[in-house]
């Protein structure tokens, strides 16, 4: 018999469709269950098809391997047709509050109580999500990155509420199936890796702001340059080892001109205004082709794919 978890995923947008994947290509069961208007907006199953396509196509795995993942994954309508299923559900709907309350509390009036609820909200305070459940010792946040499949970071975040074993076999199943899952130990705006991109955007947008540099070349000058080096030596290692106090020193210098806002940028908000939203309406702070658009997409995966096999990650 398999020990494979039984795995759900509510909400088949990008982010669900990328979960369920990733724990179908890694042998688990899994059951999708539609919301809104999931199941009319596309073809779920042929959207991962496609992904699993573009695997196989840069040799992630076989076009052999393909139709025994598809045959893992299954579609359902609503959360109950699943009840005696799931060891754990991952959801990924829409980011309103109140919408996750209500359904973290259905699913905890629908679940046994041996069945994990993970949301994989990106910005909403997990604690809060749970506040309408009876059984909010066993609500985790699970904030994936996309694209889920290949992205290995997984925020495991606590709640006040959350239990140690809860925290523990949710961060064992993410690891099992190939995933770099980190504990983020409070609930805050943000979790963990957020608050560090984030902190980036906010410098490269007032860079462009105080006209210092184009936004092309603020972009190449971290693919080009520190962004490289990531990968492999990251913030708390490169501090300890050019030594703390070389930082100290560098800090002491620069960050009195580094942006401190706690207001989003001008930069966004003017573009916003005038209807400049980026890849979607065509302009933000650079002008974006559709063919430019099909291009980008396409190299991220495609570029994610190479630097997880050269780093070892895939």
């Amino acid at each position: 018999m398999s020990n494979k978890k039984r795995v759900a995923v509510l909400g088949a947008g990008k982010m669900g469709l990328g979960i369920a994947q990733l724990f179908a290509t890694q042998g688990h069961e899994v059951k999708v269950i539609y919301v809104y208007d999931d199941k009319t907006r596309y073809d779920a199953r042929e959207v991962i098809r496609g992904n699993l396509e573009v695997l196989a196509e840069n040799e992630a795995l076989t076009k052999e391997e393909i139709p025994a993942i598809l045959n893992r994954v299954s579609f359902v309508d609503e959360p109950e047709e699943i009840a005696d299923f799931a060891d754990i559900v991952f959801e990924c709907i829409v980011e309103k509050l109140e919408v996750k309350q209500e359904y973290f509390a259905r699913m905890d009036r629908i679940f046994p109580e041996s069945t994990i609820l993970a949301t994989n909200t990106s910005a909403i305070s997990i604690t809060e999500i749970a506040e309408k459940s009876v059984h909010k010792e066993r609500i985790i946040g699970t904030h994936y990155w996309n694209p889920a499949y290949l992205i290995p970071l997984v925020e495991v975040i606590r709640t006040k509420y959350v239990s140690d074993a809860v925290v523990q076999a949710t961060y064992d199943l993410l690891a099992e199936a190939g995933k770099k899952p980190v504990i983020v130990k409070k609930d805050v705006p943000g979790f963990l890796a957020n608050r560090m991109q984030h902190a980036l955007f906010r410098e490269a947008l007032s860079i462009i702001e105080q006209d210092i540099a184009e936004p092309q070349d603020v972009d190449d000058a971290i693919k080009y340059g520190f962004g490289m080096r990531l990968g492999i030596c990251a913030p708390v290692e490169v501090m300890d080892m050019g030594g703390l106090d070389l930082t100290y020193n560098i800090h002491e210098y620069l960050f009195p001109h580094i942006e401190s806002s706690k207001e989003p940028s001008r930069l966004l908000t003017d573009n916003i205004k005038e209807g400049n939203l980026g890849f979607k309406t065509g302009k933000g702070l650079m002008t974006w082709s559709k063919e430019d658009v099909a291009k980008a997409n396409k190299e991220l995966t495609e570029g994610l794919i190479k630097v997880a096999r050269a780093l070892g990650r895939l």
